[in-house]
């Protein structure tokens, strides 16, 4: 098993989940993970933004906006399993989202219907692990209803009816009453049987600070998870030494996986942001590394 930031494609596409898992563990605060609006066309024309994230560096590709029984990816061949022909263009591990949406949450907002195919239930998650993805994200879009409650319990429906690796939790409110994350609700998650915790990365939502995070990462460290740091409140859009700083913070803290959001232009956060994002985690070396392995090796 190599560090996820030193594997080839061909190493990569035949890791188990555990195997994933502590790829990403030996790679000590390194691995950049890049979400994607896959249905939205981008600026390359004919290229998915999962190529273009590919080539800025991003280890891990993720999935936003995709209804899984009824996919509709830009610049791909849907007739054919999505899964698998973005593994044969990027060489990199493929998840998605699923929303665990709680119709008895209190909103803060007006609440956005989904598609039966973006939301976490039974028959989704029977879906992704038909097709082959190798994780899953169980967390809210804005205004979409998304609770922890939510969360918690498609964490335990999926343990029973999934293989890959399950990440949980809200990188800002959904649109629901209540806090974002806790020490109490990482317990909670854990306990369901998540492998990693999403949280909000430092700066992105009001009042969360590094002390809470760095709680919270050791705290996940201890029970034998990982931690993904998430700007998912636009700022992926910034510059890209704003984007830096957000990133150094959540290193300085122990994070295990940095997330950028898709909130740029075509659905994908700015070329610059995510190559920035590396280089300031893992420096240049490791960042054109990333970029320029062949998917052929």
């Amino acid at each position: 098993m190599k560090r996820l930031i030193s594997a080839n494609t061909s190493d990569i596409l035949n890791m188990s989940s555990s195997e994933l898992k502590a790829s990403i563990k030996a790679s000590e605060g390194r691995v950049i993970l890049s979400e994607n609006y896959a249905s939205r066309e981008t600026f390359v024309g004919d290229i998915s933004n999962s190529e273009i994230a590919k080539a800025c560096g991003a280890d891990l590709i993720l999935l936003n906006g995709v209804d899984v029984f009824n996919p509709d990816l830009f610049a791909l061949n849907t007739d054919e399993n999505f899964v698998d022909e973005l593994h044969r263009l990027v060489g990199r591990p493929i998840g998605v989202n699923l929303e665990p949406v709680d119709d008895d949450a209190e909103m803060s907002e007006s609440r956005f219907e989904l598609s039966q195919g973006r939301k976490a239930t039974l028959e989704t998650i029977k879906e992704i692990e038909k097709i082959g993805l190798d994780f899953v994200c169980f967390t809210g879009n804005p205004g979409t209803g998304v609770s922890n409650k939510g969360i918690t319990d498609s964490i335990k429906l999926a343990k029973k009816e999934y293989s890959g690796l399950i990440i949980a939790g809200k990188m800002h409110g959904a649109g629901v009453v209540g806090p974002v994350i806790d020490l109490a609700t990482v317990e909670e998650f854990l306990n369901a049987g998540a492998d990693i915790i999403l949280v909000p990365a430092v700066g992105t939502v009001p009042g969360f600070d590094s002390q809470q995070l760095k709680e919270i990462v050791d705290y996940v460290h201890t029970h034998n998870g990982l931690v993904m740091a998430a700007i998912g409140t636009s700022q992926e859009g910034s510059d890209p030494e704003t984007v830096a700083q957000m990133a150094l913070q959540s290193k300085i803290c122990g994070v295990d996986i940095h997330h950028i959001g898709d909130a740029g232009f075509s659905g994908l956060a700015p070329v610059e942001n995510i190559f920035a994002l590396g280089k300031a985690v893992r420096g240049l070396r490791h960042t054109v590394a990333s970029a320029a392995r062949s998917i052929n090796r």
